[in-house]
């Protein structure tokens, strides 16, 4: 438990790296933590992008505008929101939960219901036009009983689906660190120009967050570290 605690108080984003290379190991123990994260209706709503070789890692870069870090690092994790993913990614948890005997049939079926249920709280339907239902209907719910807001809008999935594609780049960072990898998350980028370059649409796919990742520089002089007071970010009620 200290290993983890002394990874997340030493995590910094470096912004210089050394030209060393990330074995294969190291990375799939990264990106194997990535997944493990916690996410709605386990849904996993993100992919990532591992950038490794010389000549994606020249072109990424440039769409990074040339920041250091993405320049020098060993490799540039893009990190997507996907909510074109969902319908395929409970299919994939179904049959995998029908393959194993710890799971009765009665399980299989709530699942199953869960499933179809979240597909239809997160359907925005044609123009929308599911999603102006769900505003009305929920709303009127809550005139009555307290009760949550699904998304509504197709814009409303993509902020859903970042907190979880975020919790992912959360482990990310931190199982770099413990591995002896440094970070640095980058959000200057041609989000555009980059959804292009990885062959993805911006009706499904959204990026997040670009990690250079590497050893830190010997020449880099980490600054020192400031963060606000507990008392000032948490309240104890």
């Amino acid at each position: 438990m200290n290993g983890i605690l002394n990874a997340i108080h030493q995590r910094r984003a470096v912004k210089l790296f050394e030209p060393v290379e990330i074995s294969e190991d190291t990375r799939e123990q990264i990106l194997d933590a990535a997944r493990h994260a916690p996410s709605s209706f386990n849904a996993q709503p993100y992919r990532f992008y591992w950038i490794e070789t010389a000549e994606k890692k020249t072109a990424v870069t440039k769409l990074c505008l040339g920041q250091a870090p993405a320049e020098t690092a060993s490799a540039l994790v893009v990190a997507v929101a996907d909510i074109g993913s969902l319908a395929q990614t409970s299919q994939s948890q179904l049959e995998w939960m029908r393959s194993r005997s710890e799971f009765s049939a009665a399980k299989i079926r709530d699942y199953e219901r869960t499933a179809k249920i979240g597909r239809i709280l997160f359907m925005p339907g044609p123009c929308g036009i599911f999603g102006a239902m769900k505003r009305v209907l929920f709303w009127l719910l809550n005139l009555w009983k307290v009760s949550g807001m699904p998304p509504t809008s197709r814009q409303d999935l993509f902020k859903w689906a970042t907190k979880s594609t975020s919790l992912a780049c959360a482990n990310l960072l931190i199982a770099a660190q413990a591995l002896g990898i440094h970070t640095c998350p980058m959000e200057g980028f041609d989000g555009r120009r980059l959804l292009k370059y990885l062959g993805l649409s911006a009706h499904c796919h959204e990026i997040v967050v670009v990690i250079a990742m590497g050893k830190k520089s010997r020449t880099w002089v980490e600054p020192p570290q400031w963060r606000r007071p507990l008392d000032a970010t948490v309240s104890i009620l």
